[in-house]
């Protein structure tokens, strides 16, 4: 899976007035956490503060990046765990992200991607992807930039559903029956269709 560097540091004042006044100053708070647990056995947590332009190179890509977070010069592995927006302006107001090793599996969202030509495309009938991205839980190391699908033999009217789907050394964590694309009837199909049914009688 690619890699992306994003630079951030400690961030050392808090509270709703300290977050407003780093938002207006270009910075999201965002919380770190780490591998390392407390005495409740939490994750231990890190308050830093990153660049809206920083977070942009991860927020605005179709791509799932690991991330080599770097705060305050120290660089470690991790994942975006969680992201809230604006609900008006849709900017970025907070993040979190997750360490990662080597050793411990991590469940993460990797975009969907078809490859062929449908057989019911051929057909006449128009394919559409129904979710863009799976949550699927593997090693980092072991994860894809993306999850191909091949969709040659998906006839027309037909449904290619999560648990029909599987892919070495990752365990896919979305629901078994939700739909991942299927090959729908279009007008002209539809017409073709009874035309041939006419043709027959």
């Amino acid at each position: 899976m690619k890699e992306i560097t994003l630079n951030a540091q400690t961030r050392k004042e808090f509270g709703k007035k300290a977050s407003r006044d780093l938002r207006r100053a270009g910075q999201i708070p965002a919380v770190f956490y780490g591998v390392e647990k407390d005495e409740k056995g939490l994750p231990v947590a890190k308050s830093i503060q990153i660049s809206e332009k920083e977070l942009a190179k991860l927020l605005y890509t179709p791509n799932v990046y690991i991330v080599n977070l770097v705060v305050d010069g120290k660089a470690v592995k991790a994942i975006l765990k969680d992201l809230q927006c604006d609900f008006v302006t849709d900017r970025p107001v907070h993040v979190d992200f997750y360490e990662i090793t080597e050793d411990k599996p991590v469940v993460i969202e990797i975009p969907v991607k078809l490859n062929g030509l449908a057989e019911g495309v051929r057909a006449g009938g128009k394919l559409a992807l129904n979710v863009r991205k799976l949550a699927v839980k593997a090693l980092y190391t072991q994860f894809p930039d993306t999850l191909d699908i091949d969709v040659t033999n998906l006839a027309l009217g037909k449904a290619m559903k999560v648990g029909e789907l599987s892919y070495e050394g990752l365990e896919i964590i979305t629901s078994k029956e939700v739909v991942v694309c299927a090959v729908r009837m279009t007008r002209a199909a539809r017409a073709a269709a009874a035309e041939a049914e006419s043709n027959e009688e």
